[in-house]
């Protein structure tokens, strides 16, 4: 596998080093020994699969909060996507900035998202499916989100958005997420 840091500290771009010969190709995608030597997260405990009929699909930007904040790993197994992190680490020099990166099964790319990161992607083609590995058990009651078109974060999505759910259409601005709630009178 190969490891590229991405503008965003902690995140990573992993390819494939692919092995081929008559048969087709042979590559490793994840390694608990090349993954601690890159100090990233290796305890995966959990594995999704999220599948999307049209382009244009989005989903996000999610993540979930602390005590059970997640790492992943993305990978996209069929068609293309464009998948974004934003980094929600307050302290952090990168914050509330975006990276995008397109994964699809030809260039082999996934992206690891450390904890601390919203995540989402838009499908580029029909009929694509993204393969999520996680360091923590999903958590409904700590699951949260921001808006997919955060004006503040300016994120550059390829396509118009053709499907979303009410549930991420409704997810609040960063801005929102991060004030204290004001008590109600």
């Amino acid at each position: 596998m190969t490891f590229t840091e991405t503008p965003l500290a902690g995140a990573s771009v992993i390819g494939l080093e692919r092995y081929e010969d008559e048969r087709g190709s042979f590559a490793r995608s994840w390694c608990r020994r090349e993954f601690r030597e890159h100090a990233l997260e290796d305890g995966l405990v959990q594995c999704n699969i999220s599948s999307n009929r049209r382009r244009g699909t989005l989903r996000g930007l999610h993540f979930q909060a602390a005590p059970r904040e997640e790492a992943k790993l993305v990978r996209c197994t069929r068609g293309r996507i464009f998948d974004v992190i934003v980094d929600l680490r307050e302290s952090s020099p990168t914050f509330a900035q975006w990276y995008g990166v397109e994964l699809s099964p030809d260039n082999g790319l996934a992206l690891y998202v450390p904890k601390g990161f919203a995540h989402g992607f838009q499908t580029l083609t029909d009929d694509a499916d993204v393969f999520y590995q996680m360091t923590e058990v999903y958590a409904p009651a700590l699951q949260r989100g921001i808006r997919w078109d955060d004006p503040s974060l300016r994120i550059a999505w390829p396509l118009p958005v053709t499907v979303i759910s009410s549930k991420d259409r409704a997810l609040p601005a960063l801005t929102e997420l991060l004030s204290p709630a004001q008590p109600t009178r």
